[in-house]
């Protein structure tokens, strides 16, 4: 197949792009403005954006693709909120403009990569598809409209999607090729391994008085190896004519933030500096996914749900980047 994958050269992005080469012709589209070139380890790379229509229709028209997967959102809660002409601009409306390109071009199979965070405050856990779309920040509120969009453009234009709700991504790739190198970064795991390794501070925990067993909350994490096998079997399943459809992608399991800080310290060997913050605002004790609706149908199981194993291999790329950091202020 010919694949447009959007937003390759970021996080995700990147990872998706280096499991999909060699078995289809993968093209990357990205601006690069929160993603990197060295991380498109294959496939051909379109620097561009989104807002460029022009762009869009010769991307389209030279890639005669059958499929696109879209990553390119920005991801920032709290900068959603002080900025929501950013997420409104980039996370809808360029959307909506690689919505456009595809029914003007023929391409009717779309993998959205969405959020947990179209639920807003957990009405009960764990959450499964049924659970009330409520957003709590403009972030959650333009991956809604992008999802409710998508219901329209199936009806009226006949492209079918899979929107699939992420609840914590983390890890590495196993192989040490690829990881997070978000700035800001803001996920717990590389937060927790960057101040073992000295390259930042001490990892803040943001309250200790949760209604959880130890008082810190307590989230889903999901390794991004793991996220890119739900978009290549939701392919597949758009492939032999499946509906359009919304599945939460998690391991089901919980874990707190203490526990992830633990984990880091017994796998690396050293123990985590943390200092103690307040509570954020918006942080919900428990957000733990019900993921049993995309085991049945697209046949989705995760590979890597040990906390250590996801730990080991962000662990990995961690020393990469400190090696590579070092090297450069050598």
């Amino acid at each position: 197949m010919k694949i447009l994958v959007v937003g390759g050269a970021g996080y995700i992005g990147s990872h998706m792009v280096k499991r999909l080469c060699g078995e289809h012709a993968v093209t990357t589209l990205d601006d690069l403005s929160t993603g990197f070139r060295d991380a498109v380890t294959g496939g051909a790379l379109v620097d561009g954006s989104l807002a460029d229509m022009a762009l869009l229709r010769r991307v389209f028209a030279e890639g005669c693709f059958d499929a696109v997967m879209h990553f390119a959102s920005f991801i920032q809660v709290g900068e959603s909120v002080a900025k929501p002409s950013k997420y409104y601009s980039n996370n809808l409306v360029n959307t909506l403009n690689l919505l456009n390109a595809m029914v003007e071009h023929g391409v009717s199979r779309f993998v959205f990569s969405s959020t947990a965070a179209i639920f807003g405050e957990p009405r009960y856990v764990p959450m499964d598809e049924s659970h009330p779309v409520a957003p709590i920040n403009p972030y959650g509120a333009t991956k809604a409209m992008v999802e409710q969009a998508l219901r329209d453009y199936d009806k009226a234009y006949g492209l079918k999607s899979v929107c699939l709700r992420y609840f914590n991504a983390c890890g590495a790739d196993p192989g040490g090729e690829l990881g997070e190198r978000h700035e800001p970064e803001t996920h717990l795991i590389p937060l927790a391994l960057q101040a073992v390794s000295g390259r930042r501070g001490a990892l803040t925990v943001f309250g200790r008085d949760y209604d959880t067993p130890d008082g810190t909350c307590i989230r889903d994490y999901v390794h991004v190896a793991d996220l890119c096998e739900a978009h290549v079997q939701a392919l597949e399943w758009l492939g032999t004519g499946g509906a359009s459809a919304a599945f939460n992608l998690g391991n089901g399991a919980g874990f707190s933030v203490a526990e992830g800080g633990a984990a880091v310290g017994r796998v690396t060997g050293t123990p985590v500096p943390v200092v103690e913050g307040a509570r954020r605002a918006g942080d919900p004790a428990r957000l733990v996914a019900d993921s049993r609706l995309a085991r049945e149908a697209p046949g989705w199981a995760p590979r890597y749900a040990d906390l250590d194993t996801i730990i080991a291999h962000a662990c990995h790329w961690e020393q990469k980047m400190r090696a590579r950091r070092s090297g450069e202020t050598a």
